[in-house]
């Protein structure tokens, strides 16, 4: 029987394997992230999106890391003070809008997706996001 990790694994494979099919997953996630709301749209209005588009491949690789070790590396740690409160100033709460739509955009693009595909991707990302909202106020 699978485990999580290997669902959650599995489905990103599916979803952005292919180098092709990463770009078309990754520009969907943040149209859809970023369409969410003005706040977000906000805190992309000067970002050089296709940088920022290649740094998301990167955080999901950190944040599943963190889910197997509960290891926070440097990069996972300068992320984290780099969206706290001392610097980007990323609410907490909009780590949650973040999770819904990698998980919309998950959702359009799998096309194996079922509930434990979405639980997965849930069990998986949260001890990072946990990690990330803890570390807003203690830099």
């Amino acid at each position: 029987m699978k485990n999580y990790l290997q669902f959650f694994m599995d489905s990103l494979y599916r979803v952005s394997g292919e180098p092709g099919r990463q770009h078309e997953f990754v520009t969907r996630f943040y149209d859809v992230f970023i369409g969410k709301t003005p706040v977000i749209a906000g805190y992309f209005s000067d970002t050089d999106m296709s940088r920022q588009k290649e740094m998301l491949a990167q955080s999901l690789h950190e944040m599943v890391e963190f889910s197997t070790t509960r290891v926070a590396s440097e990069r996972l740690r300068h992320v984290a003070l780099r969206h706290s409160r001392r610097e980007r100033d990323i609410a907490p709460e909009l780590y949650e809008e973040w999770l819904e739509s990698l998980i919309e955009t998950v959702r359009e693009f799998d096309l194996e997706f079922t509930d434990e595909v979405e639980l997965s991707w849930r069990v998986v990302l949260s001890p990072g996001i946990a990690y990330m909202k803890f570390r807003y106020d203690h830099f």
